[in-house]
Parts: structure tokens; sequence; C-alpha cells
């Protein structure tokens, strides 16, 4: 397997091969890389439909050119639990870190959210989050409170009175929570506009689609969080089991 930077006959290579629909792990097989290392440089450099192999190639060589400019910081890494394989975890990272970019988040706000599930702790301190992703406490600060407002991450206080920013479970179901009630908005100002565009007119039908549609979509989410919920994450007891929540009726919606 090829080591080194990609070439920019490689980054062409990568083009064609986006142009052409090719998934990433086609386009690496190809290039005999691995398929993070493509993931890597198409969502650094544009995404796949904005890739230009030409501005990814100067691109790197400006990355690179500061780089050499600028004296390197020590990355306070955590050091690997036993038994993990440091470049394998690496990796396994910046694959995380596409996939929530992928699904719209911005790239620090994904580096945020892989940096949290990917500790054992499930928490980290903004002071912590600085030394490892090597960012200024303000970058921390906009981008923590982006993924608070989105429901992705909770804020609360150790032992020692520092804030501390956390992933749970619970925090996957309040998000989930709160896109179904986004849909519940999106279907009740789309029904405002039957109302003002005139019932039975092409525009007012489409709108009254689009809302029945949302909160189909939205009662069906926040239903099958509350399911979820129930089943997966409450403690087994007597009459409290994952198998007898399973068997039984979900639980009515809770405000």
């Amino acid at each position: 397997m090829p080591g080194g930077r990609l070439t920019q006959q490689e980054r062409q290579q990568i083009a064609l091969g986006l142009a052409d629909g090719l998934a990433y792990a086609e386009i690496a097989r190809r290039l005999d890389r691995p398929t993070s290392t493509v993931t890597r440089e198409v969502m650094r450099n544009g995404g796949p439909v904005a890739y230009r192999p030409e501005i990814a190639h100067r691109a790197t060589a400006h990355r690179a050119h500061r780089r050499r400019q600028t004296a390197p910081r020590a990355a306070r890494t955590p050091p690997p639990a036993p038994g993990r394989d440091t470049e394998a975890v690496r990796a396994y990272e910046e694959v995380f870190t596409t996939v929530f970019m992928q699904q719209g988040l911005p790239r620090m706000a994904s580096r945020v959210l892989t940096c949290l599930y990917t500790t054992d702790a499930g928490s980290v301190t903004a002071s912590e989050l600085v030394q490892r992703l090597q960012v200024s406490p303000a970058t921390v600060s906009k981008t923590v409170a982006l993924l608070e407002t989105m429901g992705l991450v909770r804020r609360e206080r150790d032992e020692r009175r520092r804030e501390r920013y956390v992933v749970d479970n619970d925090v996957w179901y309040q998000g989930m929570i709160a896109s179904a009630r986004s849909h519940a908005q999106l279907a009740e100002t789309a029904r405002q506009g039957v109302g003002v565009l005139g019932a039975g007119s092409p525009a007012a039908v489409r709108l009254e689609n689009i809302a029945r549609f949302v909160d189909f979509v939205g009662e069906s989410m926040a239903r099958a969080a509350e399911q979820a919920r129930d089943i997966l994450y409450a403690q087994p007891g007597p009459d409290n089991s994952p198998a007898g929540q399973a068997a039984g009726t979900p639980a009515p919606l809770r405000e």
C-alpha cells in the first residue's frame, strides 16, 4: 500500500471516481489507499459535490507550508486503553467525524462529538477538548453551544465544580424529541399557508401534503424514541424487564 500524501494524479482519479458516482471504498481500492484517506481528502476539500483536485492539491500544500512555519504544539491526547491500537483508533475517529459531517454537522462540531463518543468517561471538560483537538477555548465554547442547542450534548458540574460536556443515552433521546418538535412546527407553518393561499389551490394542496407527511414522520420519531428509551435503557426488574416491555404496549408520549 503506498504511503505519504496523495499525488495530484491520485486526486484527479478521486475526482473522476466521484463524477462516476463511485463509493469512497471503491475509489480507495482503485488507488490502493485506505478508505479513510479518500474520505478525509474529499470531506476536507469541499465534499463530494464541490471537490476539485487542483484546488485540493494547492490547499494541501498550503496547509503543509503553514505547519512548517508554526512551531508544533504538543497534543495531550489521553493514553490509549490497554489492548487498543492507537493508529486504528485514530483512523476510526476520522471516519466517525466524516459520518457526522455527511449528516450536516460542521467539521468542528463533528470532531467534538467524536471526541465525546470515543471517550470512555463519556464527558470532557473545555480544557480537555482544547488540548485534545488543539483549538482555542473560544472555538470549543462556540461549538459546544451549537451542539447544546441541537440537543446533542449537555452540561454538568463535577466534584471540582468544573463544567463538563456530556453525552449519554438521554442526550440522544432528547435530540430525537427536539427533532420531532421541529417537525411539528414545520407542519403547523405549512398548514397556515393553506389558509393564506386558498384551500384547493395547487400551492395549498402541496403545503397540506407536506404537513401531513411531516406530521406522520414527527409523531413516528417521537413514539419510536419513547419506546426505544423504555425498552433499551430501563433498568431490568420484576415488571420492567426489556423482554416484558418489548411485549407490552408503548408508553404514552411524555412532554
